[in-house]
């Protein structure tokens, strides 16, 4: 399907073979295929039309990330799973998986913000709530709360999260908890890393056109910034990490398409959620 470039330095240089007819190919057509009346439901999303003013995006904020700090759940159970991070040192079973996580890590916890200081995403995120508006004090106390993955309904519970964004937790830790490489890699790629582009490109044009840029500089950074890594970079990467983890065998790539579909639909749900609290936030009086 596609090639590592040796020449690379920092980064992974990825050489699409799309033209090959290759059985890895052919499964990620199908899921494709499978998965697009789901993914036109995301792109078309009542939700998009919601945001109309800062004040909804302080909503939307509030619940979104939830979902930015669980992506960092999934992704360092990945690399729990696919590199080495006990002692003493082996080298991993596929080194290859090893480098395509071992990149995403590097980019999403330790990237730099507008300001050209090392951040993580979520943290990054958290800055532009801030500077938004928007309170972060439910994401706060639910780290304070949290003991262990384990602990993810009732941390989530005490510190007042809304039911769409405790569902949305649950599937993801759920399948953290199951822990089948192939499912947690699907659902990263085909619920997350492929997806985000298209959905902060819905809501940048949304606040571009109602606020006018760049009213709020940390937060349109931190959109154009995530699309640009996860569009040009990590999603060639995830889907290399999927077609690696099947390989050739039929259950896997069975089950990976089902939990593709299954992560389209918890993300549809959260979506729903956070139009309804959009829409709550504007009836409570000032």
């Amino acid at each position: 399907m596609s090639v590592i470039d040796p020449r690379a330095s920092n980064s992974v240089t990825l050489i699409n073979i799309q033209s090959m007819d290759t059985p890895q190919n052919r499964h990620l057509k199908r899921i494709e295929q499978s998965t697009a009346n789901l993914r036109e439901q995301l792109r078309h999303h009542p939700l998009y039309e919601e945001l109309n003013n800062v004040e909804d995006l302080r909503a939307f904020a509030s619940n979104h990330v939830f979902a930015v700090w669980d992506f960092m759940s999934l992704l360092k159970a990945l690399q729990a799973r696919l590199t080495t991070t006990t002692l003493p040192w082996r080298p991993a079973k596929n080194p290859a998986l090893a480098r395509f996580i071992n990149e995403i890590v590097w980019g999403e916890e330790s990237d730099v913000n507008e300001l050209g200081e090392p951040t993580s995403h979520f943290e990054m995120y958290l800055s532009a709530m801030r500077e938004v508006g928007a309170s972060t004090e439910r994401i706060e106390h639910f780290l304070k709360e949290l003991k262990g993955i384990a602990d993810i309904d009732r941390a989530a519970w005490a510190s007042g999260v809304s039911p769409a964004v405790r569902e949305f937790l649950n599937f993801t830790f759920g399948l953290i908890r199951e822990g089948q490489d192939h499912k947690i890699a699907a659902a990263f790629t085909f619920g997350r890393e492929d997806l985000i582009p298209d959905l902060f490109i819905a809501i940048l044009n949304r606040t571009k056109d109602r606020e006018g840029s760049p009213t709020y500089p940390k937060f349109l950074y931190y959109i154009e910034r995530h699309i640009e890594v996860d569009g040009d970079e990590h999603g060639p990467l995830s889907l290399l990490m999927v077609s690696e983890l099947c390989g050739t065998d039929e259950q896997k790539w069975a089950e990976a398409e089902q939990v593709a579909k299954d992560a389209l639909k918890a993300r549809i749900a959260l979506w729903d959620g956070i139009a309804a609290a959009i829409c709550d936030a504007r009836s409570v009086p000032a």
